[in-house]
């Protein structure tokens, strides 16, 4: 049986600090530098940190409730982080809770023939939130500053209009009342190695592999070097990357779940006042 909790208490700056990604836009994020086995955010018990995460989601559902109604605002999740990292199990996990009102989730794939025909960021602005919607992308615009540049289909001028036109996209979605929060599911080589193992061994899961993961798996230091630069060069005052340590799944859960609460806490979300005519109305 599960610890009872407390409510789970809101993350301190200086546990959030270290893992927050330098908003300059002048340097590189060394992913070496992380520890993606770390557990900052962690009470030291799993099974309290599970039951933490459970408290934390249906915390979420409730707030995710008032954002619909507000309508004030609207949040973007934004889950990047090499193959196997736990961008599904995050979805799952901390956000299962969610009612499916107004609550919406895209998994990108390469582009099609149509999506080629237009600007990169042409799908992606389809799917960005309404008033009131949280939406989650597993996976992101990201994908076309990483695929790209570990395969050279880019020229470094190509990858650097990009990046502006990134960091110009997340302004306007920023300006016009969209929360975006960006996460980078950091996991370690030994660990991304259990887990695509465990896919190739398991039925339930082996429908996931494709043998294009070994060959990411393959160029592992130039995806970490991809993603440094990516990270560093969009990681801005008002959409900052937050770098997830994920060899625990438990803690990944967790440090991403209080997040997303405190953030929807810090909004000060209200349920808009009921109309005057319904007021002192007997239903019979």
């Amino acid at each position: 049986m599960a610890p009872k909790t407390k409510r789970p208490r809101r993350a301190s700056r200086a546990a959030l600090a270290p893992w927050q990604v330098a908003t300059t836009g002048k340097a590189a994020a060394v992913l070496s530098k992380f520890d993606p086995a770390a557990r900052p955010f962690s009470t030291g018990d799993k099974l309290r940190d599970k039951a933490l995460i459970e408290e934390l989601a249906l915390e979420i559902d409730h707030l995710q409730d008032l954002l619909y109604a507000d309508r004030r605002f609207r949040m973007l999740v934004v889950l990047q982080g090499m193959d196997a990292s736990g961008k599904d199990g995050t979805i799952r996990h901390v956000f299962g809770r969610v009612s499916p009102l107004g609550v919406h989730t895209t998994s990108w794939r390469a582009p099609s023939d149509e999506e080629r025909a237009h600007d990169f960021l042409w799908r992606i602005h389809q799917r960005v939130p309404g008033a009131g919607e949280l939406m989650i992308f597993n996976r992101s615009h990201y994908e076309d500053v990483l695929v790209p540049v570990v395969n050279g289909e880019l020229e470094p001028t190509q990858v650097a209009q990009r990046i502006r036109q990134i960091n110009d996209f997340e302004r306007l979605l920023v300006e016009t009342g969209t929360v975006v929060l960006k996460f980078m599911l950091h996991i370690g080589p030994d660990e991304q190695r259990k887990r695509l193992q465990a896919r190739v061994d398991d039925p339930a899961k082996a429908w996931k592999f494709v043998p294009a993961d070994l060959e990411a798996r393959r160029q592992w230091d130039r995806y970490q070097q991809a993603y440094g630069e990516a990270l560093g060069a969009t990681s801005t005052s008002l959409a900052p990357w937050t770098i997830v340590p994920a060899d625990s799944k438990t803690h990944r859960n967790l440090m991403i779940a209080t997040i997303v609460r405190d953030k929807l806490l810090s909004l000060g979300l209200r349920y808009p006042p009921p109309d005057p005519q319904v007021q002192g109305i007997k239903v019979v």
